[in-house]
């Protein structure tokens, strides 16, 4: 019976540990620092930017949850302070399918799989100067996956994204809006 409850216990302690090192912390402690610019994309928008490629309408089609982030990263201690937590991030429970270091700098591909299914993408670049991340939930193939990361896609989602919520400063369909939780 003891030992169960010290199963139990040190189970608790795990996953309250695996939280603090999640998409949604991450998003949630940095969303609101200086320089930030913020995106988590409504279901009812995913189909507009499904119209990058025919690759990505097939990875948007199985979204659930879309979520972009682009924060400032002009000091070598904001650098390393974000490397640190998306390291701890994806080294906990993500496989990372792909990675460029160039001294502080990062390129990294990230997934979660369940099965023969990727569940979740993480995709996090830091230039020293500017940092950001790209993240889906849902359900993808593995192979649909190699080839937009191939092709270089999600970078061309990334720059959709900031197009089709207009934040380059110019009036759009939500000129003051950086943020929309669902």
């Amino acid at each position: 019976m003891i030992k169960k409850i010290v199963a139990l216990l040190c189970l608790f302690i795990l996953s309250g540990c695996s939280s603090y090192n999640s998409i949604d912390s991450f998003y949630e402690k940095h969303k609101n620092d200086n320089e930030v610019t913020a995106v988590r994309v409504p279901r009812f928008m995913l189909s507009m930017l499904g119209n990058i490629s025919p690759e990505m309408s097939s990875i948007i089609g199985n979204t659930k949850d879309l979520r972009f982030m682009q924060f400032s990263s002009t000091t070598a201690q904001r650098t390393k302070l974000l490397n640190d937590q998306m390291n701890l991030m994806t080294g906990s429970s993500f496989k990372e399918v792909f990675r460029k270091n160039d001294n502080e700098k990062r390129n990294v591909v990230a997934i979660r799989e369940k099965r023969d299914a990727v569940k979740e993408i993480l995709i996090y670049n830091n230039n020293s100067v500017q940092g950001s991340f790209l993240y889906f939930n849902g359900n993808f193939d593995p192979e649909k996956v190699r080839q937009i990361s191939k092709n270089q896609d999600f970078t061309k989602l990334s720059n959709g994204i900031i197009n089709q919520f207009n934040m380059s400063g110019t009036p759009g369909i939500y000129p003051n809006k950086v943020e929309n939780k669902n």
